[in-house]
């Protein structure tokens, strides 16, 4: 029974309509921010909002029946059953601002959609590699913010006058966000040339440091990909191999 169950829960029309529903949902949960529609389908709204919570329940209930304790080893089942776990708590005074996070639901649809979720792991087997560079980055800013401030405090002490708004001034000329008409040309009419400062930052910042984070992510998506397409060809070779050795046994038989 458990096996059966667990090939429905499987089929490719099963995850659709899970991912159906939870699109479904996300669109109710924004239907339920305006005052308008709830003044005409408030009622409605809710009570589809109901249906699809329960077809969630018992999703995840079907799933603990068909897998039992293998359930809690998967990472993405107890994801969900946080998230289902969340819009089940009443909407009391203590409780109020969690129900809010039911729109987190729609984060489901990243365990449903198998590329979703690879892309997910590429990002997450890319955190170590991430959090150095990271620390590289938060060097080059404090080295940064200490010399722009000490630079360009005393005239432009808005942007510059202590080390936490020089380190978010910086921050805005790394995104290119009004970097040159909003702050880098007024500083150059009183330093002429704080090009040779500016510059070199964003050269190493934007166009180094970040395209180096881009690069960790997409080897790890890669490698993602290669691993799960090497589980299939693993499979797949497993199952030629059962095969033969069920032809040649007949065979012998014979």
């Amino acid at each position: 029974m458990r096996a059966q169950l667990e090939n429905f829960l499987e089929r490719s029309i099963v995850r659709n309509g899970i991912i159906g529903v939870i699109l479904f949902n996300a669109i109710l949960l924004g239907m339920e921010t305006s005052d308008t529609l709830m003044a005409s389908f408030g009622p409605l709204i809710l009570s589809l909002d109901r249906l699809c919570l329960a077809v969630f329940v018992v999703e995840l209930a079907l799933k603990l029946i068909a897998y039992g304790g293998r359930f809690f080893r998967s990472g993405w089942n107890l994801f969900d059953f946080a998230i289902v776990a969340v819009s089940l708590i009443p909407a009391t005074q203590g409780f109020s601002v969690l129900r809010a996070l039911r729109i987190l639901r729609v984060l489901r649809v990243i365990s449903a959609a198998p590329r979703l979720r690879r892309v997910v792991e590429g990002f997450v087997t890319a955190l170590p590699g991430m959090g150095s560079v990271f620390l590289l980055m938060g060097i080059i800013f404090y080295i940064g913010a200490v010399m722009a401030t000490k630079l360009f405090g005393t005239q432009f002490p808005e942007w510059f006058g202590s080390l936490g708004a020089s380190a978010y001034s910086l921050f805005q000329i790394m995104t290119l966000e009004s970097w040159s008409m909003g702050i880098v040309r007024p500083v150059m009419e009183v330093y002429p040339f704080a090009w040779l400062f500016f510059v070199p930052f964003i050269m190493v910042t934007t166009f180094a440091v970040v395209n180096l984070l881009v690069g960790l992510i997409v080897n790890s998506m890669q490698d993602a990909h290669s691993a799960e397409e090497n589980e299939r060809t693993d499979a797949y070779r497993d199952q030629v191999l059962a095969r033969l050795e069920a032809i040649e046994k007949r065979i012998d038989k014979s």
